[in-house]
């Protein structure tokens, strides 16, 4: 059973306000890939403009938990997902790895090695951190604003 509860502040002292957040820890198995995506539902609402986007790239980031960190070695990894009317931030904390996260580039046949480079492509922001055994990889996404045209 997923351990889910809100978080009452900003993610990493910034200035972004709780009232979206939701942090889920989830066993890391692969089966609970599909269940980070439901968490960008839960969290943002299908109808929010940046959902499609948030859900690849929370799917990319618990499939690297899963298969490339002791997450996967029936360990677990825990989704942060943070709101606010301009960006959407996702955390995915994991179990921690021998090495660093890599943006590695892949041949065209390769079945692999896809989602940093993804993250790289979609997000505004990305990084990680690696401290205490463990890996958080995160990713934020602006909403852009349209400004109203008068006719």
């Amino acid at each position: 059973m997923p351990d889910f509860h809100r978080i009452d502040g900003g993610v990493d002292g910034d200035h972004l306000p709780a009232s979206g957040d939701l942090v889920v820890r989830l066993p890391g198995a692969p089966s609970q890939v599909a269940r980070a995506r439901g968490i960008v539902t839960d969290a943002l609402g299908r109808d929010h403009p940046l959902h499609d986007d948030v859900v690849l790239l929370t799917s990319e980031l618990a499939t690297n938990a899963v298969l490339h960190t002791r997450s996967g070695a029936g360990g677990s990894f825990t989704v942060s997902v943070t709101s606010s009317p301009s960006v959407v931030r996702v955390r995915v904390e994991d179990a921690g790895s021998d090495g660093p996260p890599c943006v590695c580039r892949t041949g065209a046949q390769s079945t692999s090695g896809r989602g940093l480079p993804l993250i790289e492509a979609l997000s505004h922001r990305w990084g990680f951190t690696r401290e205490n055994g463990s890996t958080t990889v995160w990713f934020e996404l602006l909403q852009a604003g349209v400004a109203a045209v008068a006719v």
